[in-house]
């Protein structure tokens, strides 16, 4: 089955938006289209239920609802349970705030491995614990190929290894990590795995269940709806965690890493990506299956049209010897998310005329500066990354690719 890219595209405004028209649009790992699901829930909400929740009069009542429904429906993708789902301001913060609620759990001395493929949000406030008497080991990329490697994790391991970071998918590699075998090693030597999904949740919501990690955070306003993080907390994990919120808040797990409150609206108009998936999924399937089935349905509908197109883009980045592809050149085990660096041209150039020819790429770090220190690319200008989602064309990278022929070729 593929996907009815007309029926998906319609789900987004910025599809028929007029001064956006002729655009194709590559930054999908810095943010994606919301679509108009979560955009009528979120009017609607500030239209009538922008007042505190939980009181009994009826607008107030079904604000609670409504952000109840988002707890619940989106723990039924994931495959766990709502009380294990929490929305913060971002996932950065969601980690800084993990951080601060951990570091009682550990002595001084104790040790967790940080990955060096992260995005910073996974790394930053976990190596800062260092100032607080945590030691870090850094699990460091390959130089040529940008990948970690499981023997020099096994080798960083020690009896008072107490956690591991490490990304899903990073920003800047695109290569899928193998999480569930990555957690079960932190386990066999009694420690936690916090997993980053920020680049790779937008190409389909995992099984979280199945991972076996013990943390999972991804951020909403790439996976088509607010500009809020979301984390998995096992509950077993939450409640040896330190209060983050006020001292009356001590033991409601859902508050205790909120510390400055739930963002009423966009909780509960994150429930709109869940209708987005629903219509995606009646849409293509006959089946009327429980929401974590629905979830696995869709992955790999997604996976395959995007696994498509990202082999015709590397087919054709492959062909030009005057490019080099950061990672892996191939769709194994890869998520479309391509860096690329010129090797005969000046990068800001090549940016410049893909934007001419009305491509929206990114361009710099993406506050990914571990992975491109380990592999000596220089953090200015960076690199080009190229991010694509289920709901790019066939069109859209042809556009791409006549925009790069005519940037490197200029």
């Amino acid at each position: 089955m593929k996907v009815d890219l007309k029926f998906v595209r319609a789900q987004f405004p910025a599809f028929s938006e007029p001064s956006l028209n002729g655009w194709a649009f590559f930054e999908n790992a810095g943010g994606s289209y919301p679509c108009i699901q979560f955009i009528n829930r979120l009017t609607s909400f500030y239209m009538k239920n922008k007042v505190q929740v939980n009181y009994p009069y009826p607008a107030s009542m079904l604000a609670g609802e409504l952000m109840e429904a988002s707890y619940k429906r989106f723990a039924d993708y994931l495959n766990v349970e709502d009380s294990e789902i929490h929305f913060g301001p971002s996932t950065t913060q969601n980690i800084y705030v993990l951080a601060n609620a951990m570091r009682p759990m550990w002595k001084d001395g104790d040790e967790i491995i940080v990955s060096c493929q992260d995005h910073e949000a996974n790394a930053g406030a976990w190596r800062k614990l260092a100032y607080q008497g945590i030691k870090i080991l850094e699990w460091h990329v390959n130089s040529e190929t940008g990948l970690l490697d499981l023997g020099e994790l096994d080798g960083l391991f020690s009896e008072r290894t107490k956690m591991v970071a490490f990304p899903h998918c990073s920003n800047i590699i695109g290569h899928v990590n193998p999480v569930k075998e990555i957690s079960q090693k932190a386990h066999k030597h009694g420690a936690l795995s916090v997993v980053d999904g920020v680049g790779y949740a937008p190409h389909g919501f995992p099984d979280i269940k199945d991972l076996e990690s013990d943390i999972y955070l991804f951020s909403l306003y790439k996976t088509f709806g607010p500009h809020l993080g979301l984390m998995y907390v096992k509950n077993s994990l939450i409640v040896k965690m330190e209060n983050q919120s006020h001292f009356f808040k001590e033991g409601m797990t859902r508050s205790m890493l909120t510390p400055a409150g739930p963002d009423h609206a966009q909780i509960a108009a994150a429930s709109g990506i869940i209708d987005y998936f629903d219509a995606v999924y009646e849409h293509h399937f006959d089946k009327n299956e429980i929401p974590a089935e629905k979830n696995r349905a869709l992955n790999r509908l997604f996976h395959e049209h995007e696994q498509e197109l990202l082999a015709i883009l590397l087919d054709f980045l492959r062909s030009r010897n005057d490019l080099q592809i950061i990672g892996p050149n191939t769709i194994e085990a890869r998520a479309p998310i391509v860096s690329i660096i010129p090797k005969n041209r000046d990068l800001k150039k090549v940016f410049a005329t893909l934007t001419e020819h009305k491509l929206m790429l990114g361009m710099g770090h993406f506050y990914a500066v571990r992975p491109l220190m380990d592999m000596d690319i220089p953090r200015q200008p960076g690199v080009l990354r190229i991010s694509f989602l289920h709901y790019t064309s066939k069109e859209d990278i042809d556009q791409l690719i006549t925009g790069l022929k005519a940037a490197l070729d200029h």
